[in-house]
């Protein structure tokens, strides 16, 4: 399977001449001055020097994953768990704000979730036959008019675009991590680890995090419990106390991606490069599966343009100290 295969599993991509339904949009009301909402979810980081990336035969060279380099970061505030259903429901319903998935109307779920029902439109993208574009799918219907979040309310918000996630942010008072500060944070204080947990994927049989197993699509023996989503505070914690930084749902940072950022990207509080076409994603997902996407490794990464939403793809917020 071909890296460009790869890319298309982790982050299924809109095509960017769709144009967006003729809906109003509105303002996001700003949180007032200093105020950070959510703050009892946050956990202090202290900064310092790390190794940032990896080597291993395990990754992709092709993302930009190594070499492996020191880099620093400042002190930062950080969610333990992703942004949930109940939390984004609480921002729209304080600013009325709308989704680009439902200013687009449609939103890509993967397949074993599709409804049957007849009457919901869904379209099989070419050369991914795992992901549809489902009319109707956005946060609040993750896989569409006939689904709901009323019993997930617990789970991370998905359909979110980068776009979405920062403007919840802004409301919040607070913002997107960058790419340096999630790994610093994900790696909880481990040296040249492969997960946030170690080097071995389930110690002593233990799952430690919400990825696929069986044989990627067809089959989810779901030995760690969950075929889609899990609540957000589920598996242990890593050495800071983060959830899910491996698996789940990809989250989003602020930084535009680079497959050369180990070369022009700073050594001290990166922030990535100035202009790009996609953001970076961390994090991996429940459909990630090692026989075709290891990417819920630590070091991994990948991307997505800042408009793209699926039944995968979350994000967590930080706040500066």
């Amino acid at each position: 399977m071909t890296n460009e295969v790869n890319m298309s599993c982790c982050s299924i991509k809109r095509d960017t001449s769709t144009n967006k339904t003729e809906i109003q949009t509105h303002p996001i009301h700003d949180s007032e001055p200093n105020k950070t909402l959510f703050q009892d979810k946050m956990v202090y980081i202290p900064g310092g020097e790390f190794f940032m990336g990896t080597d291993s035969k395990e990754g992709f060279p092709a993302d930009g994953e190594g070499p492996i380099r020191k880099v620093k970061v400042k002190p930062f505030l950080i969610d333990t768990y992703a942004v949930t259903n109940a939390e984004f429901n609480e921002f729209v319903k304080a600013t009325n704000y709308t989704t680009e998935a439902e200013q687009f109307g449609w939103s890509f779920v993967f397949y074993g979730f599709v409804s049957q029902n007849p009457s919901v439109q869904a379209q099989q993208v070419v050369n991914t036959p795992w992901w549809y574009g489902v009319h109707g799918a956005y946060w609040y219907q993750p896989e569409g008019p006939d689904s709901t979040i009323e019993h997930r309310m617990n789970h991370p918000v998905v359909h979110i675009s980068w776009n979405d996630a920062t403007a919840f942010c802004r409301w919040a008072g607070k913002r997107l991590p960058t790419e340096a500060e999630w790994e610093f944070a994900a790696r909880g204080g481990l040296e040249k680890k492969m997960y946030p947990w170690g080097d071995e994927l389930t110690p002593n049989g233990r799952h430690y995090c919400n990825i696929w197993q069986g044989k990627f699509p067809h089959e989810n023996t779901k030995d760690d419990g969950y075929e889609g989503t899990a609540p957000a505070k589920s598996f242990p914690p890593n050495g800071y106390g983060l959830y899910n930084v491996a698996g789940n749902v990809w989250e989003w940072c602020s930084d535009w991606f680079s497959r050369s950022i180990h070369n022009r990207g700073g050594r001290t509080n990166p922030q990535g490069p100035v202009t790009g076409e996609t953001k970076v994603m961390r994090g991996g997902s429940y459909l990630c599966h090692k026989s075709y996407c290891n990417r819920y490794r630590v070091a991994a990464r990948t991307s997505n343009t800042p408009d793209s939403t699926s039944g995968h793809l979350g994000f967590r917020c930080v706040a500066d100290v």
